[in-house]
Order: structure tokens, then C-alpha cells, then sequence
């Protein structure tokens, strides 16, 4: 049988938004100064010789360097997604079935703040993880618990959860949702 959620686990998961967030911005100003020369180039610290390395970049557009320059409507559009993200936090059934959208929402905020952050105060996101390996785009702890907040969504959504698992994000009221045979999840 499926248990509520207890409010202790929404208080680990505000601790562990907190601390990712932290650690998203921390790990963002080692990069901005350790990784910058006196003249402003960048540097690169290798943890495995053309593998994998820290390199300072500065990314005035979105994911893989998209639509370069456009600040202000990557601000809004990072406003408008935290708004869906917590929407969808808020109106996610509190029962242990979807802890796990609990935690994938968590970790899709995380990385939503922690980039918006950088865009606000900067005016453009710091990356400084780089896989020279397979010459992948340079990324962020942020970017990170994106990635895998999407992978687990996609794994979960076809191994776990179905359509109607999903009426709870409906705007259709609780009663309409009853009277069209979708099921009740909040009972």
C-alpha cells in the first residue's frame, strides 16, 4: 500500500536543494578564479591527461551554447520552467509512489537555480567540466543534476509510471477528473 510522504522528507530535500545549489555556486567561483589567468584566459587542470579536465568557459547562451546573447529571454524561459518545476512539486501527490518525481523535480530546480543565478548576477552561466575524450560541450554541477533528473524521468516513464499517473497535474478539478473515469489519486 502506498504511505504518505512524511514532512521529515521535505525537509531533507529543502537541506539537500540548498546544499546542491551551494555546491552549484561554489564549485562556480573555484572555476572563476582558479581557472582564469591574470589576463583573463582561461586555464586547464587536468584530472585525467585528454580525458577529462576543468576549463573556465563563460556562456552567454543555453545548453550547448544555443541561442548565444539572448539573456533576457533565457531569463524568462528559466522563470516560466521554475515556475512549471514548482508547480509540479507542489501538486505531485505526497505519497511514496512519486518520491521519485519529488526527487527529480528537486534535482530539476537545483540545476534551473543554479544556472538563473549565474545569468542574473553575471550575465552568463560558468562551465568548466570538459570531457576532451569525446570533445563534449563544457558544462556545470548544475547541468549535471539536469541530466540526470531527465534521465531518470525518461527511464521511469517507461518502466514505471503511466498517462494516468499524471492526471494530478490536470486543471481539471477533482471532481471532473472522477466524473471522466481518470483515477482519483488523492484518496
Amino acid at each position: 500500500m502506498d504511505k504518505r510522504i512524511t514532512k521529515a522528507v521535505y525537509i531533507y530535500q529543502a537541506l539537500v536543494f540548498a546544499l546542491f545549489v551551494a555546491i552549484d555556486q561554489i564549485t562556480k567561483v573555484l572555476a572563476r578564479t582558479k581557472l582564469v589567468d591574470e589576463f583573463g584566459n582561461s586555464k586547464s587542470f587536468y584530472l585525467i591527461k585528454n580525458v577529462l579536465c576543468f576549463h573556465y568557459l563563460e556562456n552567454r547562451g543555453s545548453v550547448w551554447g544555443i541561442l548565444q546573447g539572448k539573456i533576457n529571454f533565457l531569463l524568462i524561459v528559466s522563470l516560466f520552467l521554475f515556475l512549471i518545476l514548482l508547480y509540479v512539486y507542489i501538486k505531485l501527490p505526497k505519497t511514496t509512489n512519486y518520491l521519485v518525481l519529488l526527487w527529480i523535480d528537486v534535482f530539476m530546480l537545483v540545476g534551473a537555480v543554479g544556472n538563473t543565478i549565474d545569468r542574473i548576477v553575471f550575465g552568463y552561466v560558468t562551465d568548466f567540466i570538459y570531457f576532451e575524450l569525446i570533445n563534449f560541450p563544457i558544462f556545470n554541477f548544475a547541468d549535471i543534476c539536469i541530466t540526470l533528473a531527465a534521465a531518470v524521468t525518461v527511464v521511469m516513464i517507461l518502466t514505471r509510471y503511466k498517462d494516468d499517473n499524471f492526471a494530478f497535474l490536470s486543471f481539471k478539478n477533482k471532481k471532473k477528473i472522477e466524473e471522466d473515469g481518470e483515477v482519483d489519486i488523492h484518496n
